[in-house]
């Protein structure tokens, strides 16, 4: 199932550097500027993955070219997340190739064909592995081509534009991403309306609203055992089943879409886990880029998000930094930062094609072996 989408890579210096729990690559070029990466872990085993792909977009060699980028944010376990980064860009690729364009409607088709083939994988393996149900993920990406910024999420991932203004030193916080997240009113209401006759359907929880008093987000890759009732019953663990029986999917893999014509002001985009936003506002992450060099601003943003975190358990930031994985997850949670800057004249139609770039980040840490695939 996941062979066929993957050749050897890789054009382009994909390589990242190792500081600890701390992965990242400092400064790339992608079709259309610079980018930055930078990946912490927190939990005993990484689930955050992400990735930038560059140059080709489409399965056949007629194009069109430009930048994809993908953050997803596994949670219940690793196997998601990195099923979506070893899936969704191959798919995304062969809808493109089949309507012969980029749209919205190939990333939507990309983000299903990847939720179906994760619930197929889930069933195979429902007898042996039953706990491969309560895994998922949230999946933000964002595709740049032809003067066109698409951007497809679902979960609380999040993507903030840095556009500057005319006039002004100051660059101003544009989120274009929309988050599906219990805490959110919009959300519950959503949730109701879908689910009338459920007064369960968001529970306030530990002073948390969650679905089903079970999980934050409403929508995800993954979580099989809150979209098909045949696997929320044994062998699934107790703790994930629900009392009741359910005839129509609680969580939903549709992801919200946005189309965003680029301007010459606009400067920068930040991708990144919910790990970040916990710690920065828009505003403060946007600043930080504004105000800082492009050579190792990822790093340096995540970086900001852990001094943040220590100060808030009144601790110092070196201090943090000596804690090990699992244990830092009381702390933090695992933290992803993608930093792509937008070049006007490349975005205009100057760019050059002849260095294709694929990472995946975190890709030279031992925990982050990819699901099923033993090509690397």
């Amino acid at each position: 199932m996941v062979k066929s989408c993957w050749k050897p890579s890789i054009e382009g210096d994909s390589r990242g550097c190792l500081d600890g729990l701390l992965w990242y690559k400092d400064i790339g070029q992608h079709v259309y500027g610079d980018f930055s990466m930078a990946v912490v872990q927190a939990n005993s085993l990484l689930e955050d993955q992400s990735q930038l792909e560059s140059g080709l977009l489409s399965s056949s060699s007629s194009g069109p070219y430009g930048t994809f980028i993908g953050v997803y944010d596994g949670h219940g376990g690793p196997e998601a997340s990195s099923f979506i980064n070893n899936n969704l860009f191959c798919n995304f690729k062969s809808f493109v190739s089949e309507n012969q364009e980029m749209s919205t409607n190939v990333l939507r088709k990309a983000f299903l064909a990847t939720e179906d083939k994760f619930l197929s994988l889930v069933r195979k393996q429902w007898l042996v592995k039953p706990q491969m149900a309560s895994v998922g993920s949230c999946c933000l990406t964002g595709v740049i081509c032809n003067g066109l910024l698409y951007i497809a999420n679902a979960g609380d991932s999040r993507v903030v534009l840095g556009r500057s203004v005319r006039g002004a030193k100051e660059v101003i916080a544009m989120q274009l991403s929309t988050e599906h997240n219990a805490s959110f009113d919009a959300v519950r209401d959503e949730l109701r309306s879908l689910h009338p006759n459920d007064p369960q359907i968001v529970v306030m929880k530990h002073k948390v609203w969650r679905v089903k008093g079970l999980i934050q987000i409403s929508r995800s890759i993954g979580d099989a055992y809150l979209k098909k009732a045949e696997f929320n019953e044994e062998p699934l663990l107790p703790k994930f089943r629900l009392h009741e029986p359910f005839r129509k999917p609680i969580l939903s893999a549709e992801p919200s879409l946005l189309v965003h014509k680029l301007h010459p002001d606009d400067q920068f985009l930040i991708f990144a886990s919910d790990g970040l936003w916990e710690h920065l506002s828009n505003q403060q992450a946007v600043r930080i880029v504004q105000t800082s060099p492009r050579n190792g601003i990822a790093r340096r943003l995540v970086k900001t998000a852990l001094k943040e975190a220590a100060q808030k358990r009144e601790m110092r930031y070196s201090d943090l930094n000596k804690i090990d994985r699992g244990v830092r997850r009381h702390f933090h949670d695992d933290i992803t930062v993608i930093v792509v800057f937008l070049d006007p004249h490349l975005i205009n139609g100057s760019s050059c094609y002849n260095s294709p770039m694929s990472i995946k980040g975190g890709a030279c840490q031992p925990l982050l072996v990819p699901l099923l695939v033993t090509h690397r």
